[in-house]
């Protein structure tokens, strides 16, 4: 039996297969006006068309719980009631063709306010409708990025509350899983990171501290999230710092990972989405196909919490084989579901010795 079609049990929650769709943003919300950060028809047909090419699970694009957690102006978000009536649309649309609807909430700290990626990306000001990013220590993300203002207590807990506000949102929108989203060097990550987090309150210093702000965001999360659908916490298990001998910062490491996932798993976090890197410009990463992988199949093998592996995953077989070995619960694919959003189906036909079997619509058979 294929292990990558086999149906996932999560809480209540069945998810159809093992192929899910990784979050990846489109820039191409509204910058403002009533219909800042609410989703289009470009994102109706662009998650729709990867729930008709069979994936089991669909994962929108980082969602901000804050007008300035937003990583662009044209990114999406969920703070009021037309973004919430935005995504209500489009998970009945997954949820009609069979895929499991999830949402990643996020903040981008001191990576907010910038260009879109195809316009440079370069840090955009009020005239350009940005604004001062936050984060937890006055340290900007790179040279030509402006310094964030550091957050105070109260600004750490109003972001909290923030994502609390827009999990319930989610719900209400029709969303079954809600994804944290704890890396790329967005404001979660940044807390967690040495490299990034130089406070020296409850919020700074010692893991225990680093991770604070992480542990309140997910219990924030699970207690207004249904006790029987899952949460999920994505994470850089690495800054790629300590493994390079030549890159003398100070960074997050795969050993802070293994044992922060434990800390979730306690916290009630369902499955840990494992990427790496982004708190750090400059940092050496030896990219090659799965090479995230690794991580994944590190914490799956020294903790109890289930992991999803991305990175590089393009063939069939080898998603296949990542699933099969125990490295990984589930895979996620980016580029190649931007490249083919009927990936899921095809992979399925490849591996139909082992019983998989493709989610092909009633009107696309002909092709079949």
């Amino acid at each position: 039996m294929s292990a990558l079609f086999e149906p996932l049990r999560m809480r209540s929650l069945t998810i159809p297969n093992r192929v899910w769709m990784a979050p990846m943003c489109q820039y191409c919300a509204a910058v403002d006006g009533p219909d800042q950060g609410v989703p289009t028809d470009w994102h109706l047909t662009h998650l729709g068309a990867r729930a008709v090419g069979g994936a089991g699970l669909i994962l929108t694009e980082a969602t901000a719980v804050t007008p300035e957690g937003r990583i662009s102006p044209a990114d999406l978000g969920l703070w009021n009631d037309r973004q919430q009536e935005g995504f209500a649309r489009i998970t009945r649309f997954l949820r009609e063709h069979g895929a499991v609807p999830g949402i990643q909430l996020a903040h981008a700290g001191r990576k907010a306010s910038t260009d879109r990626p195809w316009r440079g990306g370069a840090p955009v000001g009020p005239d350009q409708h940005g604004w001062q990013p936050v984060a937890p220590s006055p340290i900007p993300f790179a040279e030509d990025h402006p310094v964030p203002a550091e957050l105070s207590v109260a600004g750490i807990r109003g972001i909290v509350e923030a994502f609390a506000a827009a999990a319930r949102r989610a719900l209400a929108a029709g969303f079954q899983v809600a994804e944290v989203h704890g890396a790329h060097g967005y404001l979660i990550n940044e807390f967690l990171s040495p490299h990034s987090n130089r406070r020296t309150d409850a919020y700074g210093g010692s893991y225990e501290n680093r991770t604070r702000f992480a542990l309140e965001v997910v219990d924030a999360v699970r207690a207004v999230w249904p006790e029987d659908l899952p949460v999920f916490f994505r994470i850089s298990a690495t800054d790629w710092l300590t493994e390079n001998p030549e890159d003398h910062r100070e960074g997050w490491t795969a050993d802070d990972t293994v044992r922060f996932a434990k800390d979730l798993l306690a916290h009630g976090v369902d499955l840990l989405d494992t990427s790496t890197g982004g708190v750090a410009p400059g940092a050496r990463v030896p990219t090659g196909p799965g090479y995230q992988v690794p991580f994944a199949a590190r914490v799956k093998s020294e903790t109890d919490l289930p992991v999803g592996a991305v990175g590089l995953i393009t063939e069939a077989r080898q998603a296949e084989e990542i699933v099969a070995s125990g490295q990984a619960d589930a895979v996620f694919l980016g580029r190649e579901l931007l490249r083919n959003p009927y990936w899921p189906n095809l992979a399925a036909r490849e591996l139909a010795e082992l019983g998989a079997e493709a989610r092909w619509p009633d009107q696309y058979h002909r092709a079949v």
